[in-house]
């Protein structure tokens, strides 16, 4: 299902002229706050009239300003979920879900009650009251709510932001299990690189409200120069399948293109495909195959990119039969190394500082 989005319009000091194509899965609008993404979502949702511009999904026209086309928001059947679940207080969970199912027409209806309350895993919430939820729990049952609406597309703005990382980690394996057994594609707007690298099958990167760069997550997001200034986030992203899981040491191990990855705290299922976010930060680079570490993951490489900074550091991409892995180290630890364009070298990666 194709969704093609153009749109120009001013909001405030933001000029929003920006577009992107997105298919099946989860597409991501990426960037800092306050660089358009909740405005694109908005456009698309209906929720905003642009100034100029086109959504399209499927090939139908939902807006086009230059015929005086706008499709009104509850003719779209999307599904939003916003940053804040929006459940409705006086009414309990299964009423809160039963509310989104009451908006979707009986012909339009593709998902039972029951299947969506398993997939969300919201069973044993359904005779509570919102107030007796946790945050990580509200959002669970709004986005219940939304899919029960049978949407043609979900929109989800910011869904996790108003979370602390023990929530977000408890909702986040909810999403994923979103992505890959429902056949809805979802926008999916965020800043946070962890929640992309994870959740996101395309990404579009908003910078000052235009598009800086869109393509395959695993593509964009190990580009350094499209993440924020600071570049602490940046990183490799890596697709592998898990091999096996050792449930004593609770490692699970990932095999890659070059080679194997040991990564704790998981427990996917063997032979689920699984995306790695290796910070550049966390690895160390050594011109010989090092021994007697501590360290699990050494994958061997060619020097593909030397990028001096102008913090006195220098990031290194290399690449890992086919993976492609970055590292941040100090000019000095460069110099000394003698690193240079095609060389081999090893990268010693910090298992604990893997984002599965």
């Amino acid at each position: 299902m194709t969704l093609i989005v153009e749109a120009r319009h001013r909001l405030g000091a933001l000029g929003l002229d920006a577009a992107f194509t997105s298919e099946r899965g989860v597409t991501a609008l990426f960037g800092r706050s306050g660089s358009g993404k909740t405005s694109m979502i908005r456009i698309i949702a209906g929720l905003t009239r642009p100034a100029e511009g086109r959504v399209l999904l499927e090939g139908e026209v939902l807006t086009d300003t230059a015929k005086s086309i706008f499709i009104p928001r509850h003719r779209r059947r999307f599904g939003y979920v916003f940053q804040e679940a929006r459940l409705f207080p006086h009414l309990s969970v299964r009423a809160n879900l039963s509310y989104g199912r009451w908006f979707a027409p009986k012909s339009t209806r593709t998902e039972s009650f029951d299947y969506v309350v398993d997939l969300l895993g919201i069973g044993q919430l359904l005779a509570r009251s919102p107030s007796k939820l946790s945050g990580g729990e509200k959002q669970r049952v709004a986005i219940g709510r939304a899919l029960l609406s049978s949407p043609r597309l979900l929109l989800m703005d910011e869904p996790l932001a108003a979370l602390d990382e023990a929530r977000k980690a408890e909702i986040l394996p909810y999403l994923e299990r979103l992505r890959d057994e429902m056949d809805i594609p979802i926008v999916y707007v965020s800043h946070s690189i962890s929640e992309v690298s994870r959740l996101a099958n395309q990404v579009v990167v908003m910078r000052d409200g235009k598009v800086e760069a869109a393509g395959p997550a695993v593509e964009v997001l190990s580009r350094s120069s499209l993440l924020p200034e600071d570049r602490k986030e940046a990183g490799a992203v890596l697709e592998g399948m898990v091999e096996s899981v050792d449930p004593t040491n609770r490692i699970a191990t990932i095999l890659l293109k070059s080679g194997r990855l040991y990564v704790p705290g998981v427990a996917p299922a063997a032979g689920k495909p699984v995306r790695i976010r290796i910070p550049a930060r966390d690895v160390m680079l050594a011109t010989r195959k090092p021994k007697g570490l501590s360290a699990l993951n050494i994958l061997a490489g060619t020097i593909t990119q030397v990028s001096p900074a102008e913090d006195g550091t220098v990031e290194i991409r290399l690449d890992c039969a086919g993976d492609a892995v970055l590292s941040r180290i100090t000019a000095l630890s460069c110099e000394r190394l003698n690193l240079r364009l095609g060389m081999p070298a090893f990268a010693v990666i910090k298992t604990v500082a893997l984002e599965a």
